[in-house]
């Protein structure tokens, strides 16, 4: 029995999600600091701060829509919504994660604290207010995407590039409009039911949109590898190498969500699909050569 409940409390931490929280290491990746010792364990423990804030975040989110996740084919699988254990265990394992994620918060600086107090506060709304409301729902999630990169360079006292920061909410924001589509087609008559803002989507306004959006990620990302201030930090010009991984791996991705019906799941995506996993590592890699060993 402890076992099982155990086994279900992981489940429910949705640690597969946490692959989301690698983008707080874009502050000491891009500034210049990925070969200090320091400044990488403080980016490490701000991962690790910021899976304790988001699975109390999941934790309280799957609390308030228990029973709309019902009717939906892998929700209803989760422990809560199964009702493997109850919303009151619920809520105190959520209460431990933010407390403890504030706590330890304290070890790195101010401002990181302020960071996460401001993404719980805006998980906690999002959850209960403005998952409601229709387009606001995907741009919250988005920038809680851009609060991750602000913590990873907050935590280290670094300045991040705003147009880092505009293409992370892109990037972010295509996969939650991807996702929507995804539900939709999933669910069909139910799509309603398990999420009341999809009644206002449709997928050729999510097809638009997600057009919008693709473009807008390409050419901010190329404008950031190519700016001057930017090849002025780096001490080179080949960052702007690295945009054809970003284009691939968008292009890949859109391939995934209409020709095999995915993107309901961008982390199971991401880990399954070899040639965009692949992408990823080698964007990553040419990124981290180009930035530390290609100085002109």
């Amino acid at each position: 029995m402890q076992k099982t409940l155990f086994k279900s409390l992981v489940i429910e931490l949705r640690p597969v999600q946490w692959i989301k929280n690698l983008f707080v290491f874009a502050g000491v990746i891009f500034s210049l600091r990925f070969t200090m010792l320091f400044p990488v364990v403080k980016s490490i423990l701000a991962f690790l701060i910021f899976c304790m804030v988001c699975s109390s975040a999941y934790i309280l989110n799957d609390i308030i829509d228990k029973d709309a996740d019902k009717v939906h084919p892998e929700k209803k699988k989760r422990p809560i919504a199964a009702g493997v254990f109850s919303s009151r265990i619920g809520v105190f394992v959520a209460l431990i994660l933010a407390c403890a994620a504030i706590l330890f918060s304290f070890l790195l600086n101010y401002f990181f604290l302020l960071t996460v107090v401001c993404y719980l506060l805006i998980m906690v709304i999002y959850s209960l207010i403005l998952k409601k409301l229709v387009i606001l729902d995907v741009v919250v999630i988005a920038f809680g995407f851009v609060l991750r990169a602000i913590a990873g360079a907050v935590a280290i006292g670094v300045v991040i590039s705003p147009w880092l920061l505009l293409t992370t909410f892109l990037v972010a924001l295509f996969l939650a409009l991807s996702k929507r589509r995804y539900e939709i087609g999933l669910l069909k008559a139910d799509a309603i039911t398990h999420r009341n803002t999809l009644s206002f989507y449709s997928l050729p306004l999510l097809d638009q949109m997600i057009a919008v959006v693709t473009a807008s990620t390409v050419v901010t990302y190329a404008l950031y590898t190519m700016a001057e201030q930017t090849c002025m930090k780096f001490g080179t010009r080949f960052l702007v190498f690295t945009v054809p991984f970003v284009i691939y791996g968008i292009f890949r991705y859109l391939y995934l969500v209409h020709r095999r019906e995915e993107g309901g799941n961008p982390e199971k995506t991401l880990l399954t699909d070899k040639p965009l996993l692949l992408d990823v590592f080698l964007w990553i890699m040419s990124s981290v050569l180009i930035i530390y060993f290609s100085k002109q």
